[in-house]
């Protein structure tokens, strides 16, 4: 039993990062699941991690979702972006998983700068500076969740 919670756990800490990048996936909560899987192996004989240690990481990853919807809003405002920018900051983002998962960069990046274009009326420099705010506050959401989700499937590995 207690091979089998490891193994979902480590399951669940790749698909943890697979979701800090890929939107619709809970990365941070899908790789504490899988840090709860593998205190609970310790407590059949597995990995050696304390309650307190697990709860910790409940509190980060409670912690870091929340500011993930609140991070990339506040740099979409700071830079005079709109709501249409952070819809096509997502929209390209989506469309550039199909390319590479580098190409997921320039698309979010090109699909904020269109939607700030077209859809609100600004002009070319005021367009990309609201996209580029845009894409930042996603890199540092992404960036934050990535830190987390790696570091909590370390533990689960190790």
């Amino acid at each position: 039993m207690s091979t089998l919670l490891i193994v979902l756990a480590i399951i669940l800490g790749v698909i943890g990062i697979i979701g800090s990048i890929v939107p619709g996936l809970p990365g941070p909560p899908l790789s504490w699941a899988g840090l709860l899987l593998a205190y609970l192996s310790h407590r059949l004989g597995g990995a050696d991690m304390s309650l307190t240690f697990v709860l910790i990481w409940l509190g980060v990853t409670v912690i870091v979702t929340i500011l993930d919807y609140i991070i990339p809003a506040k740099f979409t405002e700071l830079a005079g972006g709109t709501k249409a920018g952070s819809q096509g900051a997502l929209i390209g983002m989506i469309i550039g998983m199909f390319f590479t998962p580098l190409g997921m960069i320039p698309c979010s990046l090109l699909g904020a700068f269109l939607a700030e274009l077209f859809q609100s009326d600004k002009s070319a420099g005021g367009a990309l500076k609201s996209a580029l705010g845009t894409f930042a506050g996603f890199l540092v959401g992404t960036g934050m969740k990535l830190i987390v989700t790696v570091t909590m499937t370390y533990y689960i590995l190790f």
